[in-house]
């Protein structure tokens, strides 16, 4: 049996990158996952399909996080699929660079409308579907929450905001037995990280975050995944409201 055996876990934004390799890891350990998708039905099919074949139950479900109406959707089809869950994650997210003279208000919607408005309704949504025991949500933030780094300040403030989220619904939900806690990756090797050219055998950027990184390497999905899992099940019984950096040492 696994760590997350009887447990039933939506993953958002899990077609790819980070997302996909969470819900893989969760399914791993015996949770039946929800892959949720924005646009890549075929990505999360493909991640579901991994999970089956290992042994475990998933289900794929369409929505958009940004948009309340079809956050509402994915959570009647969790209910009518499994009736319960006890364990969000709250993944799904954009970004963008955006020097402070460039920046416009498209731009600041789309991201702060998925990364944080959609992090809270998700979460809304989810709350009734958890049992007397409770369970665990888990926000996806970021290093760049606490450093320093020109260029981003608008998904900077987005992850700002997710760890104070974090905190607050620690306290708010606590009483309810509901655990919440922010992993804050720094630079992971992922499908969208190679074709933005911030990782790859040319990127400059790349080689300036290996040479601020002690442990000497960019970070892989399963170093994030295995940090997600310790945080769904019992072993983080104890942790609530903590923001976990998962990158190195690079701050």
């Amino acid at each position: 049996m696994g760590k997350l055996t009887g447990k039933v876990a939506v993953v958002t934004g899990a077609s790819k990158g980070i997302g996909a390799g969470i819900a893989k890891a969760l399914g791993r350990e015996g949770a039946s996952v929800v892959v949720n998708y924005a646009s890549d039905k075929a990505g999360a099919e493909r991640v579901a399909k991994e999970i089956e074949a290992g042994g475990g139950k998933a289900i794929v479900v369409g929505a958009s996080v940004a948009k309340v109406a079809e956050i509402d959707t994915l959570f009647a089809e969790v209910k009518k699929q499994f009736g319960t869950i006890d364990i969000l994650v709250n993944n799904a997210g954009v970004f963008g660079p955006t020097p402070i003279d460039a920046i416009t208000e498209e731009e600041y919607d789309r991201q702060f409308n998925t990364n944080v408005k959609g992090l809270l309704f998700t979460t809304k949504a989810a709350l009734p579907l958890f049992g007397e025991a409770g369970g665990s949500i888990i926000n996806i933030s970021s290093v760049v929450s606490k450093g320093v780094f020109p260029g981003i300040s608008i998904y900077a403030g987005t992850k700002g905001a997710v760890d104070t989220i974090t905190g607050t619904l620690s306290k708010e939900l606590g009483a309810r037995k509901i655990r919440v806690n922010a992993i804050n990756p720094g630079l992971i090797v992922t499908e969208g990280t190679n074709t933005a050219g911030y990782t790859g055998e040319n990127s400059e950027f790349e080689k300036l975050v290996l040479s601020t990184t002690p442990l000497g390497r960019l970070g892989q999905t399963d170093d994030v995944a295995d940090v997600a899992v310790f945080l769904a099940s019992e072993e983080s019984r104890w942790v609530n409201g903590s923001t976990l950096d998962v990158a190195g040492g690079n701050r």
